[in-house]
């Protein structure tokens, strides 16, 4: 199968194009980028008016897929995925069972093969059955192509245990995945402890409960030399901490999800179960440091933590209402509104944030690109389109967000995997 991309604005993190090419795909291939391409094709797709950028790559969901199906499926996250131009996912372990071995993850990827639209890269957990108390098969996992471990929907409390995973994912070459909460403090929270809390009269949640574990991990990392991937940061806190971690050359990164660098807890104006989230929306103060984190290349990865789940878990105060936003088919949208449309990030750092830079997180140094040679995970991406977000057309089955009628700007023309299109609007 041979695809011709014409007249789109290739935006490419590696080579730094940032103009009008065609790129031609042969199977699942990129094979050629150049000003004009005069070739037969089987298919032919004028990208006029749109950016031709790498595929996303989210490093942070949850497909609920072994044992929570009610919620996602490897095939309704897949949809989701490549409607909002996501091409690779890395799914979490906190399914049913948890990811804790080998065999699961092997399981998954071959699932994924036949399930999913989207790549899927599963991630296996840091303890066994994620309960804190014995290592997971930490070792297993990585040769089943797990890329990293993590304890994702909680940390691992116990620091001696925690270090001597990241020991062993060190020495197989994985990243470690940190969800960074000590529970110790959380206290029945279930929102930013602020004036806004006091107003609904809801448990609050203080920047600290995030903050003394991201110090903590941080200080692991420095330790045992593994590379850290610190997950959904909220808190401005979390950002001085990555710049110094940065600045003392170590292997640590950091993740921003579109609903923390864009809303915070002043917009939640009623007890509305679909504001409930961990780490929560915090104040304005901390938004505009994420925001600032993520213009100044502190913050390396725009990610979702998309978190389905059924209607009647969300559709209830906050103080009962389960933890979690859907953001797979509108992360794109709202990155291209929020920091590109005010110029504060170029498409080139959006590319790089959502795509160039999660693929170099993960080793994978096929993605990430639109360059020859390169695998042919491609997005085409609309800037003009301005609509309003729906929830009811999602693809997904969670409808969980509070972006809900939310008027964005930006949207995924076609979605391309492996050099076959997968998605088209």
């Amino acid at each position: 199968m041979t695809i011709l991309i014409q007249n789109g604005h290739v935006i490419d993190p590696l080579t730094r194009k940032d103009g009008c090419y065609d790129v031609l795909i042969e199977n699942d291939r990129i094979q050629k980028v150049a000003e004009k391409i005069e070739k037969e094709a089987d298919r032919v797709i004028d990208a006029k008016g749109c950016y031709v950028m790498p595929g996303f790559i989210d490093l942070h969901v949850h497909f609920r897929d072994p044992g929570l199906e009610y919620k996602e499926t490897l095939e309704t996250g897949g949809k989701a995925a490549v409607r909002g131009g996501v091409t690779t996912v890395c799914a979490m372990p906190n399914t049913k069972p948890v990811i804790d071995n080998g065999d699961k993850v092997a399981a998954v990827h071959e699932r994924a093969k036949n399930e999913s639209l989207s790549h899927v890269i599963q991630i296996g957990a840091v303890t066994r059955e994620q309960k804190g108390q014995e290592l997971a098969d930490i070792e297993g996992m990585a040769k089943a192509g797990c890329h990293a471990i993590s304890e994702d929907g909680k940390s691992v409390m116990n620091a001696s245990l925690y270090r001597k995973g990241m020991k062993i994912a060190k020495e197989n070459g994985i990243a470690v995945f940190a969800h960074c909460e000590d529970i110790t403090m959380v206290e029945g929270g279930v929102m930013n402890a602020d004036e806004n809390a006091e107003r609904l009269g809801l448990r609050g949640i203080t920047n600290s409960v995030e903050d003394v574990i991201v110090a903590r991990d941080i200080l692991l990392a420095k330790e045992t030399g593994v590379r850290l991937h610190l997950c959904h940061c909220s808190t401005a806190d979390s950002v001085k901490m990555v710049k110094l971690a940065k600045e003392e050359g170590l292997p640590v990164t950091g993740e921003v999800c579109p609903h923390h660098f864009i809303l915070s807890s002043e917009d939640i104006k009623e007890d509305d179960g679909n504001y409930k989230m961990n780490p929560p929306l915090r104040s304005k103060a901390d938004v505009e440091a994420l925001r600032q984190g993520l213009k100044d290349g502190i913050m390396d990865v725009i990610s979702t933590d998309h978190a389905p789940h059924a209607a009647e878990e969300k559709n209830k105060s906050i103080a009962k209402a389960a933890f979690g936003i859907v953001g797979l088919e509108t992360s794109a949208a709202l990155t291209y509104t929020s920091l590109v449309k005010t110029g504060l990030l170029s498409v080139m750092d959006m590319a790089e944030k959502m795509s160039y830079n999660p693929a170099k997180i993960l080793g994978l140094d096929e993605k990430g690109s639109v360059s020859e040679g390169k695998i042919a995970d491609v997005v085409i991406f609309d800037p003009d389109k301005t609509y309003k977000i729906d929830k009811n057309t999602f693809a997904s089955k969670g409808k969980n967000t509070p972006f809900d009628g939310y008027e964005v700007t930006g949207e995924v023309a076609y979605t391309l995997v492996d050099g076959k299109v997968v998605y088209e609007r």
